[in-house]
């Protein structure tokens, strides 16, 4: 059933009520009633805190991890407004709270990354320019403002584990900020609903690749995601009645994201926004519908994006037609690249779509493959672990 979700000054909707957890009230730990003669505490505006007596919030476990998948953005003709998220890799977030000498002096006081694993060194452990400390920042900005003051010394330390290479068009960055997002909000008793962390996990995004929604809506919620709006931002998850079976193919080689975009088009024809905005028709419908031909097709018909970014993959264009040849319903580039990702209809038929696309990347591109599997679309999104 769909929910109206508001988010600060934002909305989310409609978004399915499964991923809504409201606050448990009185039974939250952070909500009681103060002791008779004890002034009562400010008590903010947000939805969720609103009407209740709040007292300073601090962690209510001693250990929360989070695991974040990776997520297909853009699906061809969708660009920045179309994603999903996918089985398999994806990175994973521990937190445990740490106690500041002295209280903190800002929220970026508050967020510190011990260690990170699986990045080869080449990420910072400066929690405001890391997008999985920036997620955290943001979480708990976001639980001051709808549930309370945080406690004086409150903090979360994080342990980042990469299971996704950077800029390999699979969500890297959306899944460190997602997992460490739900880690923290989870290391303080769950005080925010699934859905209201996706503006945390936005803000991560942008100051890393640009304000945009489509990895990390996904990352979230699972499934399709169609980002109606970003300002305000507003979301729509899709169901998808069939199963669904993706061929993932990860080369070595970077593209990372604010490079990619820097090719696309600034102006195009008006034949080839109708011809883009049929084929995006064509793949909703096929999503609702649970029409994978239909998927496939629209996937793979994207006049605009794909054509500009396609000649800076090498091999890009055979492993498409490989794809294609060896029975994939269709192709196209996953994010901003290089990964290629096919829809097909059944586990076996993607194994043989694997290996002519591996070939392709192999022979065509020169390419070494750090990644290739067939996996399933992935309708829980972030998780605790």
């Amino acid at each position: 059933m769909a929910t109206m979700a508001t988010v600060g000054e934002k909305l989310l909707a409609p978004v399915d009520s499964r991923h809504l957890r409201p606050c448990a009230g009185a039974r939250c730990p952070h909500h009681r009633k103060p002791p008779a003669g004890e002034k009562q505490p400010h008590v903010p505006q947000g939805s969720w805190a609103r009407g209740r007596v709040l007292r300073a919030i601090d962690p209510a476990l001693t250990y929360s991890a989070a695991f974040a998948p990776s997520t297909v953005a853009n699906l061809g003709p969708g660009f920045d407004l179309l994603g999903c998220a996918v089985e398999g890799r994806g990175d994973t977030v521990a937190a445990k709270p740490f106690e500041l000498a002295g209280g903190a002096k800002s929220l970026e006081d508050r967020v510190v990354i011990e260690s990170i694993e699986g990045d080869q060194g080449r990420l910072t452990l400066e929690s405001k320019n890391n997008c999985a400390g920036i997620a955290a920042i943001e979480t708990l900005r976001l639980i001051e403002s709808e549930c309370g003051a945080l406690g004086k010394g409150a903090g979360v330390s994080l342990q980042l584990e990469k299971g996704l290479p950077l800029g390999s068009g699979l969500g890297s960055s959306a899944a460190s900020a997602a997992a460490a997002a739900m880690a923290t909000n989870v290391l303080f008793g769950s005080p925010l609903p699934k859905a209201k962390l996706v503006e945390a996990g936005i803000v991560s995004e942008a100051a890393v690749s640009g304000y945009h929604a489509d990895n990390i809506a996904p990352a979230f919620l699972g499934g399709f995601v169609l980002v109606k709006s970003t300002k305000p931002l507003i979301l729509e998850p899709l169901e998808c009645p069939s199963d669904l079976w993706f061929v993932v193919v990860t080369p070595v080689f970077e593209a990372p994201t604010k490079e990619m975009r820097a090719v696309l088009p600034k102006e195009i024809s008006m034949q080839l926004h109708i011809e883009n905005t049929g084929a995006c028709g064509e793949l909703l419908l096929g999503i609702v519908q649970g029409n994978v031909k239909d998927i496939g097709h629209g996937l793979s018909s994207d006049t605009i994006v794909e054509p500009a970014r396609a000649p800076l993959i090498p091999g890009f264009s055979a492993v498409k037609a490989n794809a294609i040849e060896a029975g994939a319903l269709g192709c196209t580039i996953s994010g901003a690249g290089p990964t290629a990702v096919a829809v097909v209809e059944s586990k076996e038929d993607g194994r043989a779509v694997l290996a002519a696309m591996k070939e392709a990347f192999t022979n065509e591109g020169n390419l070494e493959i750090q990644y290739a599997d067939v996996v399933k679309l992935c309708k829980t999104g972030a998780k605790t672990v």
